[in-house]
């Protein structure tokens, strides 16, 4: 299970407010763009000034705002006929460049080091892939575990809490990030082999 699985109940606290928000004209499009913008702009912001740690308290407030309008974006798409091709593309696209945005200030904070920030960044960019190429095979669009998008926010901004309240960052802490990798290694490998599993029993 991931938290993934609790976007149902996620969704309907914000139905009356994706109801609003589709009577005022907003569009699905609208709140994918402004969701990628506003991760570039903080992950901009945040490496610029990595060595202002009490910054790093913004990042798990705009996880959960991100978390919400995700879940808003997908909410107008599919109950307000805002459905299009360019939101399928934006929606997998602002996501991925979203993910790298916020993972990218880590790779300036020690004890996390480059090289292991920046393999997180390509094997969730990886995981994603595998995760879109289900309908290629008769799959669904697969979003398993055990690191999916909503797992990596969690760990994303529980590092950013403890960086942006200056916790003392031990030297065990930098192995947050090579367990990551190998967590989006098994996800990749969890995403092939059930979409392999439900394609061949469609």
């Amino acid at each position: 299970m991931t938290l993934y699985d609790l976007k149902p109940r996620f969704q309907a606290l914000l139905r009356p407010l994706v109801r609003r928000l589709a009577d005022g004209g907003v569009t699905a499009n609208q709140v994918t763009l402004a969701a990628a913008i506003g991760s570039v702009a903080l992950g901009i912001l945040l490496c610029c000034k990595s060595h202002n740690h009490a910054l790093f308290l913004l990042l798990p407030v705009w996880l959960a705002v991100r978390m919400a309008l995700n879940a808003i974006d997908g909410m107008l798409a599919r109950e307000f006929g805002q459905k299009s091709r360019l939101g399928g593309y934006l929606n997998e696209l602002c996501d991925v460049v979203s993910d790298a945005a916020l993972l990218l200030p880590f790779a300036l904070i020690a004890p996390f080091s480059q090289p292991t920030v920046f393999a997180v960044i390509g094997l969730a960019i990886v995981a994603e892939y595998a995760g879109v190429m289900g309908p290629l095979v008769g799959a669904s669009r697969r979003y398993d575990g055990p690191l999916g998008k909503s797992d990596r926010a969690a760990l994303v901004g529980a590092l950013a809490l403890w960086i942006g309240l200056g916790l003392p960052l031990a030297p065990w802490m930098a192995w947050a990030m090579p367990v990551a990798a190998l967590l989006l290694v098994l996800t990749t490998i969890n995403r092939v082999r059930r979409g392999l599993q439900e394609g061949n029993s469609a």
